[in-house]
């Protein structure tokens, strides 16, 4: 029986939440309608396939990075979709980072011209970034010209929505895209299906994303997931209130040891946490 204090559907900013709705291979039809919405791509994607991290050819250290969800397309194009709960030190540089591991891993032996596919770095961020100064709750980068401002290279791209700079209502929403930001933030509120919605795609992810629909497993894994969740949310809300924004790092770990004496898996910790593998090894 569903625990009806979870509400009728799961929560899109947990771990397990987003990737039930976009990262599983049920969900790729969501994810393929969500990119198309998003990237101003002349060649609509018509599918994806999952790629596992594993297969990077990069060093052991750093194959335990974490992608939420990482794909590519018919094209070859690389993407990877990020979700991201808290504000985290360097982020664009660790975005940046990650992007280099699919810029290598399209390397090939013997003779090869150095062309690339393009790769789409897509951050959904449940916080404000410092850097952007506007109520633009989209950006999209790219290696342009200081002088001229026109695009120098357009293979290596980076999407970042903040999530917090959305406040648009249903009367107000002007593409599908805004379709798809106003279910992540309004999903758990809801106790049906709004009949907006019906006959779209995204009708199917309030169908997936529906506690009722899942069986015993998802539906212990989402909870645990939630759990770790409010967990984390309530030690970010209280070191704000507190005025302690140099003591989140501590609450953080506070956090991960717990989870590390429960045997947790260490990635899921870091996803968590927001900590990287190094530091979870330190305090195992």
């Amino acid at each position: 029986m569903t625990d009806k204090s979870l509400g009728t559907f799961i929560n899109p900013f947990t771990d397990f939440g987003f990737k039930k709705i976009f990262g599983s291979e049920e969900s790729k039809p969501l994810l393929i309608s969500f990119l198309n919405d998003l990237l101003p791509i002349e060649d609509k994607i018509v599918s994806l396939e999952f790629k596992n991290i594993e297969k990077l050819g990069i060093l052991e250290e750093d194959r335990r990075a974490i992608f939420d969800i990482y794909c590519h397309d018919e094209k070859d194009h690389q993407f990877i979709v990020e979700l991201q709960r808290a504000k985290q030190q360097h982020f664009q540089d660790r975005a940046a980072y990650y992007s280099s591991f699919l810029i290598q891993d399209q390397a090939k032996k013997g003779k090869w011209d150095f062309e690339l596919t393009p790769i789409y770095f897509i951050g959904i961020l449940d916080f404000s970034l410092t850097n952007f100064n506007d109520d633009n709750y989209l950006h999209f980068g790219q290696i342009t010209d200081i002088y001229t401002q026109k695009v120098m290279y357009e293979k290596l791209n980076f999407i970042y929505i903040e999530m917090s700079k959305f406040k648009k209502q249903e009367s107000e929403l002007a593409n599908h895209l805004e379709w798809w930001l106003y279910f992540l933030r309004e999903l758990v509120s809801f106790n049906e299906i709004p009949s907006e919605f019906e006959g779209d795609i995204i009708e199917d992810a309030f169908n997936l994303a529906k506690l009722a629909n899942m069986n015993y497993e998802d539906r212990h894994a989402y909870e645990l997931s939630l759990k770790y969740y409010r967990d984390f949310v309530n030690v970010l809300d209280t070191a704000k209130k507190d005025g302690r924004e140099e003591g989140i790092e501590q609450e953080r770990e506070q956090i991960a040891v717990k989870m590390l004496q429960k045997n947790t898996d260490i990635n899921f910790i870091a996803e968590i946490t927001g900590l990287s593998i190094e530091r979870l090894e330190q305090l195992k």
